[in-house]
């Protein structure tokens, strides 16, 4: 894992739980809300000379390993980059592929979902979608609105965007303040942002929860999403406990 912001020289992250202690995390310094740039599909598939659709098929499945690894990591929230507002520049058969494997998705999860108490968040504007997807997605909201733990989808979902309609809608109640403009993100009911994670060695937050990772901690790594797991998930929870957080102060 490679950090944008270490701020100890060569940490020792804490060894690893015995199989007795496999389960929730108890430390405070682990992070309740993490979220990640799950980047590299493309790039899986074609290392091994596979069409970019299988890549995606293949970042399904580290979604759902994902989602698992966070709630048997004790995490409250999990939010997950899906589809970006910049994603609809992409050829359309491919993004015919994200669609389908969108519906696949929500068809086959959402009833393990209600039964392990996940609650679906979608973050962003996904009306923009098929009207059979939206749907399924409305349903899902629906059935899921009492989980005890959450995970947060990103779908057709920009940060500048975010910002700019929360700050329209701040101004016409009144005032424009940091304040007023967080209570008109899409956020608002999640745990602050600590832990920030992309995958596949690209160094940047693609338009991404700008707002909220303004004292998130960030961390990179050159693990291409559909090899992601609850082992690189773990350690990235491990090398967090090892960043001392200030918030701005000493």
């Amino acid at each position: 894992m490679v950090s944008a912001r270490q701020r100890r020289s060569n940490p020792t992250p804490p060894s690893t739980p015995s199989s007795e202690e496999e389960g929730a995390l108890t430390s405070a310094n682990y992070p309740r809300h993490v979220a990640i740039i799950m980047d590299g599909n493309g790039r899986w598939a074609k290392k091994r000379g596979l069409p970019r659709a299988l890549g995606h098929k293949q970042g399904g499945e580290a979604v759902r390993k994902t989602v698992q690894a966070a709630e048997n990591l004790g995490l409250e929230c999990l939010t997950l980059y899906a589809f970006s507002s910049e994603n609809w520049k992409r050829e359309e058969g491919e993004i015919s592929d994200l669609m389908n494997l969108m519906r696949r998705f929500i068809e086959a999860n959402l009833k393990d979902m209600i039964e392990r108490r996940v609650r679906l968040k979608i973050i962003g504007d996904y009306n923009a979608f098929a009207p059979d997807i939206v749907t399924k997605l409305e349903d899902a909201l629906e059935r899921t609105k009492d989980g005890e733990r959450t995970l947060a989808v990103a779908l057709n979902y920009g940060a500048q965007q975010e910002i700019a309609r929360a700050a329209r809608l701040a101004a016409e109640e009144g005032s424009i303040d940091p304040e007023s403009i967080e209570k008109h993100l899409y956020t608002v009911d999640l745990p602050p942002l600590d832990l920030l994670i992309r995958t596949s060695g690209e160094v940047r937050l693609s338009n991404f929860l700008l707002w909220q990772a303004a004292y998130a901690e960030m961390l990179f790594t050159d693990v291409l999403w559909p090899d992601f797991d609850e082992k690189h998930l773990r350690e990235a929870c491990e090398t967090f406990a090892t960043r001392e957080r200030r918030f701005g102060g000493r």
